[in-house]
């Protein structure tokens, strides 16, 4: 897969999304978002790898959010913001997420860690909201998702303050899961996913969905009820006994059931 603002590349069972604006700070454009939402969509849809790593280029910037720009200016309903559609795209892929926060994870950078399934990060990594310093916010995902990790009042204290956050202190929060020297990041996230990728992938694409199903209200308990039927029961013998039977009209043995 080829784009313009991010790098792909493949090790093994992982496979490595790089946002690659570093000289902006890897900030959000609406074809960044777009470019990240439709490699995973395409990793959603091949055997290939098992865990998805998700980092930025450079040694400063993990990404520092995005601007308010690529929509039309109109009350009318024009569609939703692109970032939106990069967050729902890791929410929706039955494979792990890993973010390797290699510098500022500031905004909308923050938000997209914490979507990530796991995160790893650099000491010298530095984590923020910024929104209501600067006349924005994010009240869907990144309130919902820092709730979760963090508790209500530390987030509703994030939010409020936008105090700066060192890696440690992020780590002691429950904001993120590990914390490596900075010259280690690359070969430590590398262990990480591949310890994950060891797993049984019908068992973490199971435990994801579950996990999101809450947020994701009907709409994500039916990608979990479909996934697994999808990946599981329709495979069953006992689906392929009633199966056989409807279309031979007559009853199903029984003892093919649970099989």
């Amino acid at each position: 897969m080829t784009f313009e603002t991010i790098l792909y590349e493949e090790d093994g069972p992982i496979g490595a999304i790089t946002m690659n604006r570093p000289d902006d700070g890897n900030m959000f454009t609406p074809q960044m978002c777009h470019e990240i939402r439709d490699c995973i969509e395409a990793i959603r849809n091949e055997t290939r790898t098992r865990v998805v790593v998700l980092t930025g280029a450079g040694d400063r910037f993990f990404c520092i959010g995005g601007r308010k720009e690529g929509r039309e200016k109109t009350r009318l309903y024009a569609g939703v913001l692109p970032t939106l559609e990069m967050y729902d795209a890791i929410d929706r892929l039955q494979k792990p997420v890993i973010a390797s926060v290699n510098g500022f994870a500031v905004g909308g950078g923050n938000v997209l860690q914490m979507v990530c399934d796991l995160t790893i990060a650099k000491k010298s990594a530095t984590f923020r909201q910024v929104g209501p310093m600067m006349g924005s916010f994010d009240a869907g995902y990144g309130t919902w998702y820092l709730e979760d990790l963090v508790g209500k009042k530390r987030a509703k204290d994030i939010w409020y303050r936008n105090p700066k956050m060192s890696a440690d202190e992020a780590l002691a929060l429950g904001l993120i899961n590990k914390v490596v020297p900075d010259d280690q990041l690359k070969e430590e996230t590398r262990k990480f996913a591949l310890e994950v990728a060891e797993r049984g992938s019908f068992a973490l694409a199971s435990i994801k969905a579950a996990f999101n199903a809450r947020h994701g209200g009907v709409g994500g308990l039916a990608r979990m009820a479909h996934d697994l039927l999808l990946r599981g029961y329709l495979d069953s013998e006992e689906s392929h006994e009633l199966s056989r039977a409807f279309s031979e009209k007559r009853k199903p043995d029984p003892s093919t059931f649970g099989r």
